[in-house]
């Protein structure tokens, strides 16, 4: 075959340093658009993204020459200058840490509208239930003691 075809599509999550709420309403959706932008920026495909006030998701698309850890500390260091710049969030920073899960290129709409309910979704679910649910699902061994 004289070429790579690929479909990587990840489902991204982190948290707000400690947890905390300073995900702003009056301009989360604009920090949502800006961390597509930053994924653009770095070569990849943002399918969605979403989040409330202590946390955020995105569905991304990337390249098989990414390399995941080097994607994530770019996103996170672009958006907290962003959040700490441009919101006035001085000292703003992401938690240390992410959750990233592989998605089919089946499940994508699932997914994005997953993504695209989070307000709704976090009446119900603490981020902490959310996170473990995903782990277990994806089969993925955590300590509780690094989940807060």
């Amino acid at each position: 075959m004289p070429s790579t075809h690929t479909c990587l599509l990840y489902h991204l999550v982190f948290a707000t340093k400690n947890r905390e709420p300073l995900l702003s309403q009056d301009w989360r959706d604009r920090l949502h658009e800006y961390l597509g932008g930053i994924v653009r920026g770095l070569g990849g495909v943002p399918q969605g993204v979403g989040g409330v006030a202590d946390h955020v998701h995105l569905l991304v698309g990337l390249k098989a020459t990414h390399c995941l850890s080097d994607f994530m500390r770019d996103l996170k260091k672009d958006s907290s200058k962003w959040v700490a710049d441009t919101a006035h969030e001085p000292g703003f920073h992401w938690q240390e840490g992410y959750a990233a899960f592989t998605v089919s290129a089946s499940a994508k709409q699932a997914v994005r509208d997953y993504i695209a309910r989070q307000e709704e979704h976090h009446h119900h679910k603490t981020f902490r239930e959310e996170l473990i649910e995903f782990l277990q699902k994806s089969g993925v061994e955590y300590d509780e003691r690094y989940l807060d």
